[in-house]
């Protein structure tokens, strides 16, 4: 388990985009991290120190979701203008596939865990498409209203898709079987399975925040949050009855520890530093240690997801984004006026030399 007192993170490269930093995702064995801006721009950071790789220059069309194939093979990219892009990456990535999806933004994107499969959400619709085969899996309809967020079960199994009046989840063997439905009178804002799968957590826009158990409709509600529940992050290490879960709102961040006695429901602990709205939250792999970006220009390295060991800057305005690499060795956040900062964990010398 990373103990960040005897191996702190240092910062390790910087640069600049063209306008506020949107997005941003590792590749899978985490030696290079694709970054994007609200000015079109897409560029491949590496850790070795090489120089950046320019995937698409600035168009002032912003791009505000990537995602990279779960081995490594793609990277997909949407956002103001409505086209899906698709790079083959390598030594010399390439762009292969162009869908235009007209009058649609398209900001929700996440890759099948196992299948080089990727979801998208199109409005009122999901669409899944084979990048292996450049052809469309299925279309499915949420209907209810845009699509605001997706989320695939670690196993693959199923999809969920996130929006207004609730949840809808589909079985991934079946498209045509309809979706397991969960109704809330609000505003699904986002969506993450535990890395277990046995839980799917909502965070709402009425200020609550919802976990169903795998195969349990009736689910536990949390509320009192001070405005809408904007992100979630399940840790991939535990200890106890189950993952932990951090939920982030405002400026305020919560971590929510399971009681073993279901009827006990949650129990929650509070984490308080930043002072505005904290805009990314994401638990460092393997660890407990939790890692929170704010627009106060800070980002806070919880040891145990408890107290701050670290605090990290580096730039004058608030930080927008940030992500773990899959090792859990690497941090990269970007900033609202499109700084982008990678920091990497150095690891304690052992031995006589």
């Amino acid at each position: 388990m990373s103990d960040l007192r005897k191996s702190p993170l240092k910062q390790d490269r910087r640069g600049q985009l063209h306008d506020y930093g949107t997005a941003l995702a590792w590749t899978p064995d985490g030696t290079q991290v694709a970054l994007a801006s609200a000015a079109g721009e897409i560029v491949l950071i590496s850790l070795d120190g090489r120089p950046q790789q320019v995937l698409q220059e600035a168009d002032g069309q912003s791009i505000d979701v990537l995602a990279i194939s779960p081995d490594g093979q793609f990277l997909a990219a949407g956002g103001q203008a409505g086209t899906l892009l698709i790079w083959r990456l390598g030594e010399s990535p390439e762009p292969i596939s162009r869908l235009d999806n007209p009058r649609t933004w398209l900001d929700h994107l996440a890759w099948h865990p196992q299948r080089n499969e990727l979801a998208m959400g199109l409005g009122s619709y999901v669409q899944v498409w084979d990048a292996d085969a450049a052809e469309v899996v299925t279309t499915v309809m949420f209907e209810s209203s845009s699509v605001l967020d997706l989320a695939w079960h670690p196993e693959g199994t199923h999809l969920a898709a996130g929006g207004h009046q609730g949840i809808k989840v589909w079985n991934c063997q079946d498209w045509d079987e309809d979706p397991e439905i969960h109704e809330l009178p609000t505003v699904s804002v986002c969506l993450a399975w535990s890395a277990n799968g046995e839980y799917l957590a909502s965070g709402n826009m009425d200020r609550t925040l919802v976990v169903w158990a795998m195969g349990n409709p009736y689910p536990w509600q949390m509320q009192g949050f001070p405005g809408k529940v904007r992100d979630l992050a399940w840790s991939e290490f535990w200890l106890g009855e189950a993952p932990l879960l951090a939920s982030s709102s405002r400026e305020g961040i919560v971590i929510w520890h399971k009681h073993q006695n279901d009827d006990q429901g949650w129990n929650p602990q509070v984490l308080e530093l930043h002072n505005a709205r904290v805009n990314a939250i994401a638990f460092q792999p393997h660890t407990q240690v939790l890692a929170s970006a704010s627009e106060d220009g800070s980002i806070c390295l919880w040891q145990d997801a408890v107290e701050v060991v670290q605090l990290l800057d580096g730039t004058e305005s608030g930080f927008s984004a940030l992500a773990w690499n899959p090792d859990g060795t690497a941090l990269a956040a970007l900033g609202d006026t499109g700084d982008w900062l990678l920091w990497q964990q150095r690891r304690p010398k052992t031995g006589f030399f």
